[in-house]
């Protein structure tokens, strides 16, 4: 099976976890997730199947968009709620200067990860050192919050909605968000709603999806790998251009004219492939243009060999 799947990733599962119980439910190996969600995280988790799977890279580096909540005068070793209280403090902000620091992280930020994370330092996940009580040197990564909204105050409870560049620690901006009120902050659940253009609405629970599969309606949640790139221009080859386009040829000035998308060229387009068989057309890759070869180049290819 070839295609995207968004799943619903309930609490008490690692991405990896969903993954393999996957494999399991479809009996296919060729699967991969597209952004981890912590254990403790519920949410949209889109997964690849077949040679989706060559999606990934492009999926993770999506906005994503997430519901969190967090607790003020608490500061954790995980920076959320599940891990080992290290500090506490009395609240005394108002409701004016929480909605004044959170405002103050709309936009371009540096941050730095935290230490129970599985970024890598030295070959090793800083999860790893952080069990084994170290705490190691990081280097801080720069992320983007385009939007930041106070959904819900009870003091010292809030509640965020946060739309945000890949790579984004919502723990972490909690956490932050607590130092500068001066009284610390621990997050206390996260829902992910949005990753990419995939939203809660299209997920599915890993128990309805093996119901799915049970009544043989696997088709009707498989998403094809091309409605990635629905808002591209398509171009269908046949012929000795099927042949060069399946090879991951390029395709030079003057057959992109022949071809008709010249003014594709021109704008620097990408464009998705397809290939007809019989009366139907499959998807075969997306090309892009490419200043060095004067044509379209291959960007990526989806052919089953």
């Amino acid at each position: 099976m070839n295609g995207i799947i968004i799943v619903y990733k309930e609490k008490g599962f690692t991405s990896f976890d969903v993954v393999a119980k996957l494999r399991g439910i479809l009996k296919q190996k060729k699967i991969g997730h597209t952004g981890t969600l912590d254990p403790d995280a519920v949410g949209v988790l889109p997964v690849c199947l077949g040679n989706a799977t060559k999606l990934c890279d492009m999926l993770t580096d999506k906005k994503k968009e997430y519901i969190a909540e967090f607790i003020l005068g608490k500061e954790t070793d995980t920076q959320d709620i599940s891990g080992k209280l290290i500090k506490e403090r009395e609240v005394s902000v108002t409701e004016t200067e929480v909605v004044e620091a959170v405002s103050s992280f709309i936009g371009n930020q540096e941050q730095l990860p935290p230490m129970y994370s599985a970024i890598k330092v030295d070959g090793k996940r800083l999860y790893e050192l952080a069990r084994q009580g170290k705490d190691v040197e990081r280097k801080t990564r720069p992320v983007t919050f385009f939007e930041i909204e106070i959904l819900k105050m009870e003091l010292p409870y809030v509640t965020v909605r946060v739309l945000c560049s890949k790579g984004t620690y919502i723990r972490t901006l909690c956490h932050d968000i607590g130092r500068k009120l001066g009284c610390g902050a621990a997050m206390t659940s996260l829902e992910r709603i949005r990753s990419g253009q995939f939203t809660k609405e299209q997920a599915l629970t890993l128990a309805q999806i093996e119901r799915l599969c049970k009544e043989g309606k696997l088709d009707s949640i498989i998403m094809p790998v091309d409605a990635v790139f629905k808002s591209l221009p398509s171009l269908v080859v046949t012929g000795e251009w099927e042949k060069k386009i399946k090879n991951g040829n390029c395709i030079f000035g003057y057959d992109c004219k022949k071809l008709g998308i010249s003014a594709l060229c021109i704008d620097k387009q990408k464009i998705k492939v397809y290939r007809e068989n019989n009366n139907s057309c499959n998807f075969i890759a997306v090309y892009q243009y490419s200043n060095e070869k004067k044509g379209i180049v291959p960007d990526k290819m989806f052919l089953d060999r």
